[in-house]
């Protein structure tokens, strides 16, 4: 007589999963995240409108690729404070090889991810070899960057007007050549690729592997023989390749380098990682959280800002959710430490 098998491991299984720590932090997220558009849409009308659910996607593409620059270094239980300067520094970088050299738009792209991997390099030769704690390291590099783009550029901003589809990276729209009803932009779409890609590398590969295993015990990764420093070295790069992504990104929005600009975007970029699930003391997070939490401070921004919030009250509303997020993963890690 033929088994029939039961469907209740399946669904043991799945009930399990579903209430996980990182599951119920990612479900907690995205319902706040649909709880403050709730509250926006009610609060203004002017918050539904399509320019500005439009302005909403463009500023997420940017903080959200910085984002997931940060989920690298933090699973490793490290820190990146220059992501900020570092996105305005490889946009400048961009203007100088587009406009100033006059090279073809591959290379200007091509030299903002490289200068971007250079400098994560060095961030993390800093780190693994000379011992520098990762918050002085990059802290440095946040300072050397924003000085380099000012001098770069004599502090003016590098405008790409006669670089023939430039701006079209970020601004136009493909989506909407096929649906004119999705006017989503480019930027978007490049945001959720390179999201694919960080998720598919952090999951199925051998850098993903030691990226959580560095965040979990690195001294235990150190004495089963792997090499730490270089795989190390290798997480800061690889961020700082994507925070070239993010400068490329917001230079074809402005369609200038500005070279003043960046600094105290780390600082969103890190809050939309914690508010997603990835914990400070490293060793968890996803890139779908991290999505979901860069969605929340571009809402809760954008939001703020209809509302005619003053910006001394945004700040310090920012602040605030920073905080809440890293109590909250403190209070997580406790509980799990509990068990």
């Amino acid at each position: 007589m033929q088994k029939t098998l039961s469907p209740l491991p399946t669904e043991g299984w799945t009930k399990a999963r579903l209430f996980r720590p990182e599951m119920r932090q990612k479900l907690l997220a995205f319902a706040s995240l649909l709880a403050l558009m709730a509250f926006f849409s009610m609060a203004s009308r002017n918050f539904l409108q399509t320019d500005n659910l439009v302005a909403i996607l463009q500023a997420t593409a940017v903080n959200g690729v910085l984002a997931i620059a940060c989920t690298f270094v933090i699973i490793t239980s490290g820190i990146d404070l220059s992501v900020g300067t570092l996105m305005t520094f490889c946009a400048v970088m961009t203007g100088v090889v587009l406009t100033h050299l006059g090279w073809p738009l591959p290379l200007g792209i091509a030299a903002a991810i490289l200068t971007g991997a250079l400098c994560g390099l060095t961030s993390g030769t800093l780190i693994a070899k000379l011992k520098i704690p990762p918050f002085i390291a990059t802290l440095g590099m946040m300072m050397l960057l924003k000085g380099l783009s000012l001098v770069i550029s004599g502090t003016r901003p590098i405008y790409f007007n006669d670089t023939e589809g430039f701006s079209a990276i970020s601004q136009d729209s493909l989506i909407a050549a096929l649906i004119p009803a999705l006017p989503i932009p480019n930027a978007v779409l490049i945001l959720f690729v390179v999201a694919v890609a960080a998720s598919l590398v952090l999951n199925r590969t051998i850098l993903g592997r030691y990226t959580f295993a560095l965040g979990s015990n690195e001294e235990a990764v150190r004495l089963s023989g792997v090499n730490v420093d270089f795989w190390k070295i290798v997480v800061y790069t690889v961020s700082g390749a994507i925070c070239g992504i993010a400068g490329l990104l917001i230079a074809s929005r402005l369609n200038s380098a500005q070279p003043a600009l960046g600094q105290g975007y780390e600082l969103d970029a890190i809050a939309a990682v914690v508010i997603g699930g990835t914990s400070l003391a490293g060793g968890t997070g996803t890139i779908l959280g991290t999505i979901i939490g860069a969605f929340i401070m571009s809402v809760l921004t954008n939001g703020l800002r209809i509302l005619s919030v003053a910006q001394e009250w945004q700040t310090v509303v920012t602040g605030v959710i920073i905080i809440l997020a890293v109590y909250t993963d403190i209070l997580r890690r406790r509980s799990r430490a509990a068990r």
